[in-house]
């Protein structure tokens, strides 16, 4: 098979989902009796850089026997990559991730790749069958993440998104209290995510020397869905600095702290979105995203909610949610609400304390997904989640590049610069 055809925008059906009278949709039954012996979940892993073989091969392979999980297959466009995840798993390596999606022992899929593959691999995955953990942001664009959702609704394949902060109770616990009333109306969010890097962003301090397209890359296959560039060792090792692969600081950082605000406030699509920033420290990088970046959003729930990131100094602020009669702060615990003053008549103790239960971890996130597979759980960040999550993060990008505030236009659902 030639480059042309590995990158094409074929449809990989399984053999499973073609035995499903001449469709390609799934029930959520359908799909769960292709389980293994034992109700064992076999998963591919597609895209094995620095998240899949820190963070989510680790994590699978701690599961295979208290959770009865096993890693089969695995595939990467860069072969040394790609044997290092064979080595650790012992899994098949494939090359091509339709290869993948054809085995008919894989149950779900983990995509653990650049943001501009993310749908394309998502709808394909569907399409064959295979339930899907997909890492943040669920899309590089709005358009795509209208086409996830549309596919997911038909296929009824199971779909986490991975935001594992969701996996923490803080969020939805705060909800129900915000809900009830404990914090009075809420009229504003703040949040940040924050790091100081020595020499400039999303840099490694010893580049991978080994990088031979043409020998041990396909530069093709990694370009896929974005446009045809000469190879650049940079763009393939540090993707996330460039627009064509990523919104930087916006869909790989603020999509984590959006998310948590979305869900704690039950928030849906803003009204209108304004980004600020720039390169103010690391200003002779090649990167073309800012190291400084911050948004601020409207919701028609009569709120804002302020994001706020530098990539040169660490200092956090609070996160808080303020409500007219009370402020809910997240700690690393969980959080706690205080009353204001005006309404604290005691004026000796906080209104109450919740002690989080989860956490922010990428195996409670995998947990969760193979027990909505299993047992119908509900899914922690699921594909509307994801959807109301691109939605804010996009629509600041878009903002911040155009230098225009933008407004959601609810009967397209599709941001318009004003």
């Amino acid at each position: 098979m030639n480059q042309d055809n590995r990158i094409s925008r074929r449809t990989f059906v399984s053999s499973t989902t073609a035995s499903v009278a001449g469709s390609v949709l799934l029930t959520a039954s359908s799909a769960n009796r292709v389980l293994g012996a034992n109700n064992r979940l076999r998963v591919g892993i597609i895209g094995c850089g620095g998240l899949a073989q820190g963070a989510h091969i680790p994590s699978l392979l701690k599961m295979k026997d208290s959770d009865n999980v096993e890693i089969v297959a695995v595939c990467d466009v860069y072969q040394k990559r790609l044997e290092q995840a064979g080595q650790t798993t012992g899994a098949k390596q494939i090359k091509d991730y339709r290869a993948l999606l054809d085995q008919k022992d894989i149950d779900y899929v983990a995509i653990v790749t650049p943001e501009h593959w993310h749908a394309k691999m998502t709808i394909d995955a569907a399409d064959a069958g295979k339930h899907i953990y997909c890492e943040k942001p669920m899309t590089w664009s709005i358009d795509q993440a209208k086409q996830v959702v549309k596919k997911i609704q038909e296929t009824k394949v199971k779909m986490q998104v991975g935001v594992q902060g969701m996996s923490d109770d803080s969020y939805e616990t705060a909800q129900k209290l915000i809900k009830a009333g404990k914090i009075g109306r809420p009229v504003q969010a703040q949040i940040d995510y924050s790091r100081n890097h020595k020499r400039d962003f999303w840099v490694s301090d010893e580049p991978d020397k080994d990088v031979r397209p043409g020998e041990n890359l396909d530069w093709n296959a990694f370009l896929g869905p974005a446009p045809k560039r000469p190879f650049d060792l940079d763009r393939f090792l540090h993707w996330r600095r460039y627009w064509d692969y990523s919104g930087g600081i916006a869909t790989d950082l603020f999509v984590h702290r959006i998310t948590r605000i979305i869900r704690a406030l039950d928030l849906k699509f803003p009204d209108r979105v304004v980004a600020t920033g720039g390169k103010w420290e690391f200003r002779d990088s090649a990167a073309e995203i800012p190291d400084t970046f911050n948004m601020m959003l409207d919701y028609p729930e009569g709120l804002t909610v302020v994001v706020l990131s530098s990539m040169a100094n660490a200092e956090p602020i609070p996160h808080v949610i303020r409500g007219h009669e009370a402020t809910l702060q997240f700690t690393r615990d969980g959080f706690v609400i205080r009353p204001e003053g005006r309404f604290n008549k005691e004026g000796d103790k906080d209104l109450l304390t919740h002690k989080k239960t989860g956490g922010e971890d990428i195996l409670l996130h995998h947990r969760n997904l193979q027990d909505a597979i299993r047992n119908g759980a509900a899914i922690k960040t699921d594909v509307m989640t994801g959807y109301y999550g691109v939605v804010a993060v996009r629509m600041a990008v878009d903002s911040f590049r155009k230098t225009r505030y933008m407004r959601w236009d609810a009967k397209r659902e599709r941001p318009v610069a004003v």
